[in-house]
């Protein structure tokens, strides 16, 4: 028996070492791939099909931000800039109101789960967690009927409201995993030593769990600018954010200038969740 263990442990090591690797990068390219080839056709200048080469150029980036371009006007497909930054404006509106409410709530959140004992709090914690469990589309109708229950009129506002009902969740995560790995005996040693709890919270715990609170905060920054389900289900008419400005147009077919936004939303939002797992990944 003792030999069969051996002999499967062998094996166990030998997929480990050479197969492994090979699926890691496998499943590397199946995610990264797309987004090259999404990046690389934002710069076609084939204005009639866009999976065929015909040319390197800037003019659908140009065209975008209202630049004029050496493109026959014919194939700017785009129908106002105007709209486009309008988007774009509300877009980060959205996402910073959101960021802002969603890391203050979210971190209060976190330190009184962490550091206080109270009644039913395995049963809050589990509400917490709930938003991110249910499915994006249950929640936008749920959100939805609620506020034409209420009289509530869609526009920014209830996008807001709408985000930062799961962004909470996020934030709260975040900083509670920062706050479990964290010491407290530097929190007891300012107590003992005459320290009340907002002076040990002001001087001790906040800069402890600063690099948490940020790597939470861009998180859900970067989320709410690339949220569309439930933007879609409680925008306004005048609300519209990028995500469902670009599904609009996509819905009139595939058009050489979404290659230009989506890249510029790609390459922001990689930089924004570099920034995100830096400011996590900071030691205590």
């Amino acid at each position: 028996m003792s030999k069969f263990y051996q002999n499967m442990k062998k094996l166990f090591n030998f997929l480990k070492d050479k197969f492994l690797p090979f699926h890691v990068i496998i499943f590397f390219m199946f995610i990264y791939i797309p987004l090259l080839v999404v990046i690389f056709l934002s710069f076609n200048s084939n204005v009639i099909n866009m999976m065929i080469w015909d040319g390197f150029t800037f003019d659908w980036y140009k065209s975008i931000f209202g630049f004029n371009t050496q493109l026959d006007e014919d194939a700017v497909y785009l129908e106002s800039t105007d709209q486009l930054l309008n988007a774009l404006k509300n877009s980060i509106i959205i996402s910073t109101t959101t960021t802002i409410i969603s890391t203050f709530i979210g971190t209060c959140l976190a330190l009184a789960m962490v550091r206080y004992k109270f009644r039913f709090k395995a049963f809050y914690n589990a509400l917490v967690y709930l938003p991110m469990i249910i499915p994006d589309i249950v929640l936008g109708i749920s959100l939805l009927i609620y506020f034409v229950t209420v009289g509530v009129k869609l526009s920014i506002y209830s996008i807001i409201i709408g985000h930062c009902t799961f962004l909470c969740s996020y934030v709260f995560i975040v900083v509670s995993s920062r706050l479990a790995g964290m010491n407290d005996e530097l929190e007891k040693a300012s107590n003992d030593l005459g320290g009340n709890e907002i002076y040990t919270f002001r001087k001790i715990t906040f800069p402890l769990i600063f690099p948490g609170i940020m790597g939470g905060a861009l998180l859900s920054f970067i989320i709410s600018m690339d949220d569309l389900v439930i933007t879609y289900f409680i925008a306004g008419v005048d609300s519209t954010t990028l995500p469902v400005f670009i599904y609009g147009i996509m819905r009139r077919g595939i058009k050489p200038e979404i290659n230009a936004i989506a890249s510029l939303m790609i390459i922001f939002s990689l930089i924004v969740a570099a920034l995100g797992i830096y400011y996590r990944s900071k030691k205590l």
